[in-house]
């Protein structure tokens, strides 16, 4: 008999029109039958939820309302879910074809995560290639000490090991989320595949400034203050090789 949990796919949108139904498409046309979609809008005044309203008999659960943040919303998401699995696949994001979660799920029965490589895209849907962090071959919640290593578009959760995010964190919580949940898995099956699609989004350098204060307090909590110090000098020179390397192939 084929292995075939549910899988609950959880998107968060808030006034995105020009990008939600890309995202819902990619989820409503999977072939993998046994999916539960639940959508947490922020109260969109866009046309947003309209559109989403026009797909109301293939989603299973809607919930428009104002939030405290995507990680707030997120939660709001996970509360519900009653899927064997969950995945969040956030408004602009897809799945990197119909076939994916079929393809996952035969990878191998019953692990506690699986995971892929993502594909960054445009605006307009177009390929901007491969993250600048590759997947580890074996990833365990130690490989995020130079960054993370895997989207939350790509990583697939048993959802009874789950928890909710961390509110003290406005920008990284997926981070600390996934740190937590992988210190308790047992399997962790790399799929060796493309499973998503990352819509790459602007950040103002003030957010920015603060996502790398976030990502370093939840380095130090996980890996120590010291190996975070040494592991950010490695982190800094693979970011200057990236940009060195993509600047020489753009000239």
């Amino acid at each position: 008999m084929a292995f075939e949990p549910s899988l609950s796919v959880i998107t968060i949108v808030y006034n995105n029109v020009s990008h939600i139904e890309r995202t819902m498409l990619s989820v409503l046309n999977q072939t993998y039958p046994n999916i539960e979609y639940i959508l947490i809008d922020g109260k969109s005044t866009d046309g947003t939820l309209e559109l989403i309203e026009q797909y109301g008999s293939r989603v299973a659960k809607l919930i428009s309302e104002k939030d405290e943040g995507i990680y707030d919303a997120m939660n709001k998401g996970l509360a519900i879910a009653t899927g064997d699995y969950v995945i969040f696949m956030n408004s602009g994001d897809e799945f990197y074809e119909s076939s994916t979660v079929e393809k996952v799920f035969a990878a191998y029965p019953d692990a506690d995560i699986y995971y892929g490589e993502t594909e960054m895209i445009s605006n307009s849907g177009e390929s901007l290639g491969q993250r600048r962090h590759k997947v580890p071959k074996q990833f365990t919640w130690r490989d995020f000490k130079y960054g993370m290593s895997i989207s939350h578009q790509a990583i697939y959760i048993r959802r009874s090991l789950t928890e909710p995010y961390n509110h003290k964190y406005e920008l990284s919580a997926d981070i600390d989320w996934i740190i937590r949940t992988a210190k308790k898995a047992k399997t962790i099956i790399n799929v060796n595949s493309y499973v998503a699609k990352y819509l790459v989004g602007g950040m103002s350098k003030t957010k920015h400034r603060q996502s790398l204060q976030e990502r370093f307090s939840i380095m130090k909590e996980y890996y120590g203050f010291i190996p975070t110090i040494l592991n950010h000098f490695v982190i800094s020179f693979n970011l200057g090789w990236y940009w060195l390397k993509n600047k020489r192939t753009n000239d």
